[in-house]
């Protein structure tokens, strides 16, 4: 991710050739080509590393249930080699288990290798120690890159081939893909960005996996291609200090169903399941904890309703499409003013349509070899047989669901959830230097290259004498402390104490900060926190972006003008905390301190208590209310970054957002007065059933005990169905004239197994108001829906009801009606 979402591709492929029991994959401009069939695809991105193993069957499971052909992923190189020569592709890091377990399922691979990935990932996914080589310059003409990149390359390639991975060797993997959204950046690297990308397609085929590869955004292939779409965004991003970013179904159904429309023939989420950034991977600066994305499945692995099962749909009806859209080529008409037709039409007879309003407003009536179509703006109907209306992207009929957490605190308040934090002990890190391994330098060092990102952490440190008549003392207190940084955040401590602090946002990392202090006479030590929040992983030389205190540094005096320029000085530098060395992230060491006084709403402090795993099998979040910033540990796995003192600015949130139009990732915003992220996932694989340790470095100062366990629990179930709906898409039929059709129907199912729809708290027919959890009755309600869906529905799993006047009878002659209800399981 980073760049535009375009399906501007180049694929590039050494001669096809494949074993007895290998598959040829292949391509020509209409299409993927596997073993001499054209296929129409539909891929969703999973990264395995963003996920558990202990989630991945369940989360490959539901994207085929979805609908899903492919998985993709991409190769997270400082993922696998953190050291030069060290490989590691244990656990998360397991590429070659989740690759087979997509075989498994009996879904394709497309595995995008890069080794530059961008994703939000910490640096890119390049590994620091690569900065470090001599001579080095990332992504051009380098000879030093162009060996290392080779080199890992090679390694996944052969790590694929060792395990038979590739289609031409009977594996899952159709496609690979080498470097990246290179098309963004490019320009900026001149003839030696050319040579390099010519180098790279070069490389690839040389390493002979026998399947395509790609190169995405690239507008430069030989030959005609396919239309290939890597990056179908599913909603967006979340930064800390960001509103929480989402995408309206109706919307991303249009673009896929658009896409499809227009001749293309392989489609792919971004993301499918977004997942968490464990650990330190989050990039940036200020990528969130959570990369939830707004998926089809969402952070916790859970069906995001309706938005995957309404995808569910359209990937169905796409696929009714598939004989004809595959057997000619598209053939596009004018219906009228923004309405577009898009036919194809095989010589042995099959006939597949699509109708689209494209415009962000007006509905329109289109007509159609002789038949008239309602066309809702901004949608498109599919006709599989160019006459009957399968689905139309802006009417879903799938269920949608109403999430909760359901929330113990941790003073063991009773619940249904059963976490209880109990036996808290602590650490004070020292303010400033603490270890043997610091070191003088005259002058302010770059952060990046003095940290080689082993810790978010580097202690800027300066003692200075001021002897009892500097102009300094007669200030008092109007001395300022002036810093400059490039980010991203800040603390200033004076003799000990912290004076003040300072962040950047996602829009603009460095810090300005300006903090009033008193000196006293003689010895002044100023200790200067300074920490990353990932690094940056997109744009040109994104590599040689800075961090940390580059200066200047200086004291001002406030009604005299002294200033003293500590910047060029000598200053002592410490990498990381002391924590950090003693490993306390693990919950060991003999330093924790026990004492029925906790201290809280001090920084700098790590904190460490016991609980038990909430009961049931619902997925687990950690609700961070009551603490400041910093980082914590489940039985020593790392759930990442949190701040929930980072909040969103007032303004620029919607109760609802108009799907219709552009999407950007400034259009439909939540959370705004709120912060970015106060839950933050807990994998149910990293729980014991007793005993598990939570270990917190809190930077800011906060308060552990305000501290809450959740569980992931679904509130209602929902659905609105208007007599103008398609049927649902496994009830279709070609032959829609012979009477047989049930029409519009309205459908609930239970989200969890061995559940049952226990209650009916809404049910309108007529003109219902409202969205799902808030309906209201409209002017028009019939007396008889509520007692009709009950019986139909209460004590099953599942159940349908006819939207029509028959079931309900007429309340509003001559006035459009729909079928509202919610409802809740158990």
């Amino acid at each position: 991710m980073g760049g535009m979402g375009l399906w501007i591709l180049l694929l590039i492929m050494a001669l096809a050739a494949t074993t007895a029991f290998g598959a040829n994959v292949a391509y020509d401009h209409r299409a993927l080509v596997i073993d001499g069939k054209r296929r129409v695809l539909i891929s969703g991105s999973i990264h395995y590393p963003r996920s558990t193993p202990k989630m991945w069957p369940d989360l490959i499971q539901k994207s085929k249930d979805g609908g899903l052909d492919v998985i993709e992923t991409y190769v997270f190189w400082n993922l696998h080699e953190p050291l030069r020569n060290q490989y590691d592709f244990e656990g998360r890091k397991d590429l070659v288990k989740f690759v087979k377990l997509v075989a498994e399922a009996g879904l394709y691979v497309h595995l995008r290798i890069g080794p530059y990935v961008c994703a939000e990932w910490n640096y890119g996914g390049f590994p620091l120690w690569l900065h470090f080589i001599p001579g080095i310059q990332f992504r051009t003409d380098n000879e030093p890159f162009k060996v290392e990149m080779k080199r890992f390359t090679t390694k996944i390639v052969d790590m694929m081939k060792q395990e038979n991975l590739y289609a031409s060797q009977g594996g899952p993997i159709i496609l690979s893909q080498i470097e990246n959204e290179y098309g963004d950046v490019e320009p900026a690297y001149g003839a030696a960005g050319k040579a390099y990308i010519d180098w790279a397609a070069s490389m690839a085929i040389s390493l002979d996996t026998r399947v395509p590869w790609v190169m995405c955004q690239q507008d430069n292939a030989p030959d005609p291609i396919p239309k290939i779409w890597t990056e179908n965004w599913s909603g967006w991003y979340l930064s800390f200090g960001g509103a929480v970013p989402y995408r309206p179904v109706e919307d991303l159904a249009f673009a896929v169903a658009r896409f499809f429309q227009l001749g293309g023939t392989f489609q792919n989420y971004y993301m499918y399941h977004g997942g968490t950034n464990f650990g330190r991977t989050a990039g940036g600066p200020f990528i969130a904890t959570s990369y939830d994305y707004d998926a089809p499945l969402d952070e916790y692995g859970l069906p995001r309703q309706p938005k995957w099962g309404h995808l569910r749909d359209v990937h169905k009806s796409i696929k009714l499409c598939e004989q004809a859209m595959l057997a000619t080529d598209p053939n596009t008409t004018s219906l009228g003013l923004n309405l577009e037709a898009t036919v194809y039409k095989s010589t042995s007879g099959f006939c597949a349509a699509f109708l689209a309003n494209v415009d962000p407003q007006s509905d329109a009536t289109a007509s159609f070899n002789g038949n008239s179509y309602n066309l809702p703006a901004w949608s498109v109907s599919i006709l599989p047989d160019c006459k009957n209306v399968v689905l139309n992207t802006a009417k879903i009929n799938s269920v949608a669901t109403i999430p909760k957490f359901i929330r113990q605190s941790s003073n063991g308040d009773a619940d249904t959830s059963g976490a209880v934090l109990s036996g808290w002990s602590w650490f004070n890190d020292p303010v400033g230097i603490s270890s043997t391994n610091a070191f003088n330098k005259v002058g302010l060092l770059e952060q990046i290259n003095t940290t080689a990102d082993k810790s978010d952490y580097l202690w800027y440190s300066i003692s200075f004498n001021i002897q009892g008549d500097d102009p300094f003392l007669q200030d008092g207190s109007q001395t300022v402390l002036h810093v400059e940084s490039l980010g991203h955040a800040l603390y200033a401590y004076i003799n000990g104490k912290l004076a003040g602090s300072g962040k950047g946002s996602s829009n603009n990392f460095s810090v300005s900060m300006e903090v009033p202090i008193t000196l006293v006479p003689g010895t002044n030590k100023i200790d200067l926190l300074s920490l990353t929040v990932g690094l940056q992983n997109f744009g040109a030389f994104f590599d040689k972006w800075g961090a940390g205190i580059t200066g200047p540094v200086k004291l001002q005096g406030g009604t005299n003008g002294s200033t003293i320029d500590l910047s060029s000085q000598q200053w002592k530098y410490q990498v990381g905390l002391e924590g950090e060395e003693l490993g306390l992230s693990s919950g060991g060491s003999s330093v924790w301190v026990s004492d029925p006084t906790l201290p809280k709403k001090q920084p700098l402090i790590w904190y460490k208590t016991k609980f038990e795993a909430p009961s049931g099998d619902s997925p687990v979040a950690i609700d961070f209310t009551g603490m400041g910033k910093g980082q914590a540990w489940v039985n020593g796995e790392s759930i990442g970054r949190y701040w929930p003192t980072y909040n969103v600015s007032v303004g620029g949130c919607t109760d609802y957002c108009d799907y219709r139009g552009q999407f950007d990732s400034n259009k439909c915003l939540r959370n705004c007065g709120e912060p970015s992220q106060k839950l933050y996932h807990v994998p149910r694989s990293w729980l014991k059933s007793s005993g598990n340790s939570l270990v917190l470095f809190e930077e800011m100062g906060g308060d552990p005990t305000q501290i809450s366990f959740a569980t992931r629990q679904i509130r209602s179930l929902c659905s609105q169905v208007s007599e103008s709906h398609p049927q649902p898409v496994e009830l279709w039929s070609s032959d829609q004239n012979t009477g047989r059709s049930p029409g519009p129907t309205l459908s609930l199912e239970c989200p969890f197994p061995n559940q049952v729809i226990s209650s009916i708290s809404f049910a309108s027919y007529g003109t219902p108001q409202g969205t799902c959890g808030s309906f209201t009755h409209g002017k028009c309600s019939s007396k008889k829906a509520f007692s009709v869906v009950q019986k139909a529905c209460i004590g099953l799993k599942s159940c349908r009801i006819g939207v029509s006047d028959n079931t309900f009878g007429d309340p509003c002659v001559g006035v459009a009606k729909s079928l509202a209800v919610e409802a809740s399981c158990t």
